[in-house]
């Protein structure tokens, strides 16, 4: 059997990912730059032949650059909770300078990593983890030797750059997570990942994509 290939997406630019405001579960929609770019990515991919599948979060801001790409792979998108942002719970709604201001105590274990370490009304990095690799790994083996599509939020593929490496949660992030920016992993037939490409943006107009998001 071939390698199953999973091709992650980060879903287009929002107005509070321009501000640096935490959206969490708060459900923002694309700004026009976004919808730009989910048109791009719908383009590029277009190339890359048959997709078995298109998944993405239910938040509108990846439904609607999934929407934009299945147009042109003529999927449907199959809609997954477990693909959503993290829940910040009291963070969402501010900028990261007003939670560090606001929350200095909370938002210092979050800014260390602490896996352990819950957001008051929001989850823990390992139930966030737990959440988007048990999606990953269900959804790949679901699609054994196939292709998929997935696109979702920043805070995803920082979990998922971790759990194919084999890195702590507690890591620095030393990778990109541009708006739009288009990933492609591996999964062998031997139950080991790879990253084959991570966060390119060649697709974008001048200028690239944002990466807001902290270390």
């Amino acid at each position: 059997m071939s390698p199953t290939r999973i091709c992650v997406v980060r879903h287009g630019e929002t107005f509070w990912n321009a501000e640096r405001r935490i959206q969490g579960h708060i459900d923002i929609d694309l700004n026009p730059t976004g919808l730009r770019q989910a048109r791009a990515t719908a383009r590029r991919l277009e190339e890359e032949g048959a997709f078995a599948a298109v998944y993405s979060s239910d938040l509108s801001r990846a439904r609607v650059t999934a929407e934009a790409i299945a147009a042109h792979l003529g999927r449907p998108v199959r809609l997954r909770p477990a693909l959503r942002e993290r829940r910040y719970g009291l963070f969402e709604g501010l900028t990261y300078t007003e939670a560090s201001q606001r929350h200095p105590e909370a938002y210092a274990a979050f800014e260390a990593r602490q896996p352990a370490a819950p957001i008051p009304g929001g989850e823990s990095l390992s139930e966030f983890s737990a959440r988007v690799t048990g999606c990953l790994e269900a959804l790949a083996a679901s699609h054994g030797g196939e292709t998929l599509l997935l696109v979702c939020h920043g805070g995803v593929l920082d979990v998922i750059n971790r759990h194919v490496r084999g890195l702590p949660l507690a890591a620095p992030r030393d990778f990109t997570i541009p708006n739009a920016g288009i990933t492609w992993l591996e999964k062998g037939t031997d139950g080991t990942w790879r990253i084959v490409l991570w966060g390119c943006t060649r697709h974008l107009e001048a200028g690239g994509a944002l990466d807001e998001l902290p270390a």
